[in-house]
């Protein structure tokens, strides 16, 4: 069984961490702890890779022909100029008895083995048959060596990695452990996560709407992207505005699960219960980050169990969720840690920037008549603005040296996909 955290996982000596150092600490410190299980193929999709995979046998096994055509020596086609008797016939799954009589042809078919004796194969609407006892298979001349055959071990040899532990399985990756034979394997259990939303004004869809309430959009919002991410959740509902309601769900649900994702109650106002309660629970580690949006996320343990505390406001609550929960439950639960990738596009957009913290702005790919792209940013700032996630394509990253941002500059785009989010 894999270990838990520490107690003090996250701890560290400064107060507001900036961007890079808040992952190096994140990536240092968590390790997996979910359980491991033996699932079939036909489940394995989305799933954490819990052994190394490697080829017990070349793949393909044999030498095989790639299309339907006429299979033979190629030093018989020269020597024959081209004209072979057909003496044997063989299809897929049904391998020649014996060698290839020298001097003649075999009528092959897609996926059939190579008859010991031939290396090459022309396409059955290259080759003229001529009538007889044998038929003649009249291939054309300048039929290179090897034609259109498969060799044994071409996609993977015998012993080669096909898959390392820690991978997130694709459909593709299943394709190449079922290639192999193997039909079960060891994977790490979905993590059982928690997520509660906190708030007296939060009412859940459905609820008749009153003066001063907010419908619960995060929920939804993060249900999503936590199941996009393989996690067991239960939903521990909206939790009141009050100091014992939160500390004894959050004691309680500690026990039973391997993290909580809070939304909501991440400052230390007089209302904000959330962190009080895992300070007196447990201990938390990190709660100021020098970003925009997101400045009170949260990290922290009660026993062993995880808490990941994001703010309120939905963008915040987004933009928190993808940049350091999401990497992290990966690696909870057995996954390489993910790193997506920025690219340099020039911006369209002009601004100021405080120095000293990093910004994640909304912003869209757009693309030009002749074929060039660059990156607008959504006009408006506000972390409530749930639009301004809809009309991005993806995050907007400026560093903490960057002060002004004028059109022509580069600047890096992370586009949602590389965040796991799909695609509009």
């Amino acid at each position: 069984m894999p270990p838990k955290l520490l107690d003090d996982c996250f701890l560290h000596d400064g107060d507001r961490m900036r961007h890079v150092d808040a992952l190096a600490l994140l990536k240092e410190r968590v390790q997996p702890v979910a359980d491991l299980e033996t699932i079939t193929l036909d489940k394995a999709n989305g799933r954490i890779l819990a052994e190394t995979i490697k080829a017990p046998r070349p793949i393909p096994s044999t030498d095989n022909s790639a299309v339907d055509g006429y299979a033979f020596a190629h030093k018989d086609y020269l020597a024959l100029d081209g004209r072979l008797p057909i003496s044997v016939r063989i299809a897929a799954g049904h391998p020649a008895a014996s060698a290839l009589a020298k001097g003649t042809a075999a009528r092959i078919f897609t996926g059939a083995v190579m008859p010991s004796g031939a290396d090459s194969i022309a396409m059955q609407e290259d080759v003229e048959l001529i009538p007889g006892d044998p038929d003649i298979a009249t291939i054309p001349q300048g039929l290179k060596a090897n034609a259109n055959c498969r060799k044994a071990g071409e996609d993977v040899r015998a012993g080669d990695l096909i898959l390392e532990a820690g991978t997130r399985l694709r459909p593709q990756d299943i394709a190449a452990i079922a290639s192999t034979g193997i039909g079960e394997i060891a994977c790490f259990a979905p993590l059982k996560l928690a997520l509660i939303s906190t708030g007296d004004e939060i009412l859940r869809p459905g609820s008749p709407h009153t003066l001063g309430k907010v419908y619960d959009s995060n929920h939804f919002m993060l249900r999503g992207l936590l199941e996009s991410a393989g996690a067991n959740i239960t939903d521990l509902g909206i939790l009141e505005d009050k100091a014992e309601s939160v500390r004894a769900a959050l004691s309680d649900t500690a026990n039973s699960h391997d993290a909580i994702l809070t939304t909501g109650g991440a400052s230390r106002g007089d209302e904000d219960y959330v962190v009080k309660s895992v300070d007196a629970l447990g201990s938390l580690h990190m709660w100021q980050l020098a970003i925009k949006p997101g400045r009170p996320m949260s990290f922290g343990q009660i026993g062993t169990c995880l808490f990941l505390g994001l703010p309120g406001n939905p963008v915040a609550a987004m933009v928190c969720f993808l940049l350091y929960v999401r990497p992290v439950l990966f690696r909870l639960g057995g996954a390489k840690w993910p790193e997506p990738t920025g690219y340099q596009v020039p911006a369209t957009f002009e601004m100021t920037k405080k120095p000293g913290r990093r910004e994640f702005l909304r912003g869209y790919i757009e693309r030009a008549s002749d074929g060039t792209t660059s990156v607008r940013r959504f006009p408006r700032d506000g972390s409530g603005l749930i639009t301004s996630l809809r009309v991005a394509d993806g995050l907007i990253e400026l560093g903490e040296g960057l002060e002004k941002i004028t059109p022509g500059d580069l600047v890096t785009f992370i586009p949602f996909p590389e965040l796991g989010v799909a695609p509009r």
